[in-house]
């Protein structure tokens, strides 16, 4: 091994392939999507009780929906014939203004339907271009239930059947938008339920989420909610987000009034030259922070008020939301673990966040697989432990990847640094503000290396491979055995210098894999072939003995 002693937990001749991909498996095809092997597909039975052949219109009630929605959309064109109509005197365009949403929400309500029968929920819209979508029941991995404010007033709600699918046009989502809360009961029973226990569970999930009604109680609370968890918001990306929104916003509304165009340009140099420039400095960066934590706070406390997460029957269930409710169930066939996020900002004050890796969920879904929001590191671990029925993944300690690996971070960060100095210290002579960044930059990425080194790390414990690596996002993720359908080992020429190679477990959830960065190569061999023998052995021309521990 290179750049340090070897293990002497693990076979010295262990043979290293270079570059290889190993398939899922000699008896599954090659050209298909393929699930985890744990995977059963539940059994939909031929006629599903309660659904009738026809396709079904969704609620009346959508009526009084469309129209406010539509408005919305038409909100500049309605101003523009306000404008119009007010110039000529003609009260027809008023009028025009008014019927136009009201005939395209109308217009939405007709044309769209839907139905549950023959084992496939389908749904199909549109007037000019008909649009149908239709799916197997047993490829439905998620069921979200949103009700906005105007449906909870209503006591509708929105339903967002997750298939897995890579697309992520809202065309190609399969929304029943605007069902009655008992017919939505009903419909998620018969789409989630892998047993009627199971549709027991999805029924008092969505009855707690939107209101009385419902026959069954909730499922018993894992976690709730605590305001306190709000502190963590102004340390996430969302605060910078919404502030910057609202900044471009402003800005177009006083350009478009003419506002930036009346400024006095001289008249405000001279303010501005007046003052001290670092008191200006620190009051704008003051004000800046304030308004970015006072923002985070407020969404953070608008998404995920009343969050709440229960296990009952087979299924896991959250719900959110302040003023959009949402509730979303995850089949625990469908859950093939989970990734602990620590962003600088939440790691730095014993923070963190937990999303699940669902079988069949891509990234675009991430809002689906949340489990807890940015939250104290103890309430996150605990709830991991929960959801994976196991304390080992998330205690274990993870095997380091040796000084070879580390000198590897150390000059991928060091390296762009230095270009970046030298190329300030040209630039000293023309301002001495130069020397600051030429200063600073080796400085952070020496920080920025000494962490990504410590953060380098894996593991195998109760029957889940576990990976962290990253600085500025730090990630641990635990992902399930059985959920593992190949083994990609992949070096690049640097790589191979030092001994090391990259070790991608790949899955049907998620980001689709787990990676293990320059990890040494006879541990990125022992550890797939501990975790998956029958799948890495025959592989391997010179099969070492297996027997490594966490």
């Amino acid at each position: 091994m290179s750049g340090g002693d070897p293990d002497p937990d693990l076979p010295q001749d262990t043979p290293v392939p270079q570059d290889i991909s190993v398939p899922p498996g000699p008896d599954q095809p090659q050209d298909q999507p393929q699930e985890p092997p744990q995977e059963q597909v539940r059994q939909v039975p031929e006629e599903l009780p309660d659904a009738p052949d026809d396709w079904q219109r969704l609620d009346p009630r959508m009526l009084l929906v469309h129209p406010v929605r539509e408005t919305v959309r038409f909100l500049p064109v309605l101003l523009g014939l306000l404008v119009a109509g007010t110039a000529s005197g003609i009260r027809g365009w008023q009028l025009l203004g008014v019927l136009v949403p009201v005939v395209v929400g109308l217009l939405r309500y007709l044309t769209t339907s839907y139905r549950v029968t023959g084992g496939r929920v389908e749904l199909r819209r549109g007037l000019l271009e008909r649009h149908v979508l239709s799916t197997p029941i047993d490829r439905v991995r998620t069921v979200d239930l949103t009700a906005p404010p105007v449906h909870r007033l209503l006591g509708l709600v929105t339903i967002r059947v997750g298939t897995g699918t890579a697309s992520t046009s809202e065309d190609e989502q399969l929304d029943l938008d605007g069902l009655p809360v008992e017919r939505a009961r009903r419909l998620r029973e018969e789409l989630l339920r892998a047993s009627p226990a199971a549709g027991a569970a999805g029924a008092g999930a969505v009855a707690e989420a939107f209101g009385p009604g419902a026959h069954l109680a909730p499922p018993p609370p894992v976690l709730t909610f605590d305001p306190a968890w709000a502190r963590f918001a102004p340390l996430t990306s969302t605060g910078v987000v919404i502030t910057a929104g609202l900044l471009g916003a402003g800005a177009q509304l006083v350009d478009a009034l003419g506002g930036l165009r009346r400024l006095d340009a001289s008249s405000w140099a001279d303010r501005v030259a007046g003052l001290s420039v670092v008191v200006a400095g620190v009051a704008g960066v003051l004000v800046l922070a304030l308004a970015t934590s006072v923002l985070a706070v407020g969404g953070y406390l608008v998404a995920n008020w009343g969050f709440t997460l229960g296990h009952r029957d087979g299924a896991w269930h959250l719900r959110r939301g302040l003023l959009t409710t949402r509730e979303t169930s995850l089949d625990d066939a469908r859950l093939a673990g989970v990734t602990l996020g620590e962003p600088l900002g939440l790691r730095a004050t014993g923070g963190g966040r937990l999303a699940a890796i669902v079988t069949g969920l891509g990234e675009g879904q991430e809002s689906s697989s949340v489990l807890v929001p940015p939250a104290p590191r103890p309430v996150v671990e605990a709830t991991a432990r929960a959801v994976l029925g196991a304390a080992g993944p998330v205690d274990v300690p993870l095997r380091r990847h040796g000084p070879a690996a580390t000198r590897r971070r150390w000059t991928r960060a060091l390296g762009p640094a230095l270009v970046l100095s030298a190329a300030c210290l040209a630039l000293l002579p023309r301002s001495p503000w130069w020397a600051l960044p030429a200063v600073l930059a080796p400085l952070a990425a020496a920080a920025l290396a000494a962490d990504r080194a410590g953060s380098l790390g894996h593991a195998l414990s109760e029957g889940y491979v576990v990976s962290r690596s990253g600085s500025l996002y730090r990630r641990r993720d635990v992902l399930a055995v059985a959920a593992i359908i190949g083994w990609n080992v992949r070096a690049t020429w640097f790589q191979r210098r030092a001994g090391l190679v990259t070790l991608v477990a790949t899955t049907a959830g998620g980001r689709q894999s787990v990676t293990i960065l320059d990890a040494p190569a006879a541990d990125a061999v022992a550890l797939a072939l501990e975790a998956t023998p029958d799948l890495v052995g025959p592989f391997l021309y010179d099969r070492p003995a297996t027997g490594r521990s966490a």
